[in-house]
């Protein structure tokens, strides 16, 4: 029987901030686009655009624990899934992206 890609693949930005402030070390990945990068972003995240995720699966593949996020978590959870699909079993998904992120953990990041 084939493994559930989507068990346990969001995480809230709750959690993802407790991680944060306890060092654990994982790839916190915005798979925005460039113009959405520029109007709000989350400090220490990494951009990769959800069309360009195929081109990273290399780098992908040697992490053990990474977290996309978008705007409201949906194109997240589609990288999340499809790097699962791939292998990439510590793909996680950040639920209700950067718009949950600014009203739950720092309101400082603007909303659009």
């Amino acid at each position: 029987m084939r493994e559930d890609l989507l068990a346990n693949i969001e995480m809230t930005p709750r959690e993802v901030s407790a991680r944060r402030e306890r060092g654990d070390k994982f790839l916190f990945v915005d798979v925005r686009e460039k113009w959405e990068y520029e109007a709000a972003h989350i400090d220490g995240s990494v951009l990769i655009p959800l069309r360009e995720i195929p081109a990273h699966l290399e780098r992908f593949a040697t992490e053990a624990d990474i977290v996309f996020f978008c705007h409201h978590g949906v194109r997240s959870v589609d990288a999340a899934a499809w790097l699962r699909s791939k292998g990439v079993a510590g793909a996680r998904s950040m639920a209700g992206g950067i718009d949950r992120w600014t009203t739950e953990v720092d309101p400082l990041v603007p909303r659009y």
